[in-house]
């Protein structure tokens, strides 16, 4: 992966991080926190799509939307296990 693209990654999970922090809390995580989401979220997100049978080729918007679907289910899984 060249240096742009690993850029491109982090800055998609960034704003997939606070999306989806915002969608579920109502509120930021903070850079690194939205940062770490993000970035599992999309590798999550990823995985799960591509099981489903759902490629992620819609190029920067498809991607994005794939690391909000991956941080979203990241975050509410930690919600279910910290209620545990």
């Amino acid at each position: 992966m060249s240096l742009g693209g690993l850029l491109l990654f982090l800055l998609i999970g960034l704003v997939a991080g606070w999306i989806a922090a915002k969608l579920m809390r109502g509120g930021s995580l903070g850079l690194v926190g939205n940062l770490v989401v993000g970035v599992i979220g999309a590798m999550i997100g990823g995985h799960i799509l591509r099981f489903v049978g759902l490629g992620t080729t819609a190029g920067l918007v498809g991607d994005l939307i794939t690391a909000i679907v991956g941080s979203v289910i990241l975050l509410l899984v930690v919600g279910v296990l910290k209620r545990a």
